[in-house]
């Protein structure tokens, strides 16, 4: 943890569309509880990015407090990102929306009860928080994925034998899930070649500077290890980056950011 974030500081609330609609209640209580601990209050209502984006560029000294889901958060943190002025100022979040939806603000240790994440955007303390980056600038805050691969779905008794068939191909045994053929490399030492499928590669939330990678086979232990930079390569393969799918892509590499952002959190 760095500094204790000031009680009393002008605020930018950026309230997403989806929360609104979704509990307006919960949003009239967060602006309740901002708006007599802030010294000032500008309210956000952006209906798209570029409206979004404006507002952020235009915040002056105010903090951005977004209330919302991961996505609003994942918007905001990427639009920063974007304009260079990520680490101008520590974000803060009021959790609203499906519990689905807030598994990434529960991990960054946001409080899941409104008005305790209205108080902590109020008087918690600032946290340094890394996070992964891409060589196209694309950011990843939680974890990123390849997912393993579906079985294909069988309609009549060829396509059944086909998909067996192809199943045997792709895996080298009957009814496993077909797998990438992908060479991860972390830090450049080889965890997975083009000569073996992958079943399922991640790489998780980034902490000192290090992220946890992950490359499960088929069969066998999951290959396990800490790494400052992370690449991947093969054909035409598709990721999930907090959990928004991305790609077709033949290469990319993700490298740790340290301190890259600040979340204010409870004390």
């Amino acid at each position: 943890m760095s500094a204790q974030a000031s009680a009393g500081l002008p605020l930018l609330v950026v309230i997403d569309p989806a929360a609104r609609t979704l509990d307006g209640e919960s949003v009239r209580i967060a602006k309740d509880v901002l708006r007599a601990g802030a010294s000032s209050l500008k309210i956000c209502l952006p209906d798209d990015a570029e409206e979004l984006r404006r507002a952020l560029a235009h915040r002056g000294r105010r903090r951005p407090v977004v209330i919302g889901d991961d996505h609003a958060l994942l918007r905001t943190v990427r639009l920063l990102h974007r304009e260079g002025a990520l680490s101008d100022a520590a974000l803060s979040m009021v959790p609203v929306g499906q519990r689905s939806a807030l598994a990434l603000s529960r991990r960054l240790g946001v409080p899941a009860s409104t008005v305790a994440a209205a108080r902590a955007a109020l008087n918690g303390a600032v946290r340094d928080l890394d996070l992964l980056r891409d060589e196209s600038g694309g950011i990843v805050l939680g974890a990123l994925r390849i997912p393993c691969r579906a079985a294909p779905a069988s309609r009549g008794n060829w396509l059944e034998r086909g998909a067996r068939s192809l199943l045997r191909t792709l895996t080298g045994g009957p009814g496993q899930t077909p797998g990438h053929w992908l060479r991860v490399e972390a830090d450049g030492v080889v965890l997975a070649d083009l000569d073996r499928p992958v079943h399922e590669v991640s790489v998780r939330s980034p902490t000192g500077g290090l992220a946890d990678v992950c490359v499960q086979h088929a069969s066998g232990r999951p290959l396990r290890v800490r790494a400052q930079a992370v690449t991947i390569s093969g054909r035409d393969f598709r990721y999930h980056a907090d959990e928004s799918p991305t790609g077709p892509v033949r290469t990319r590499t993700w490298t740790v950011q340290a301190d890259a952002w600040r979340l204010t959190v409870p004390r």
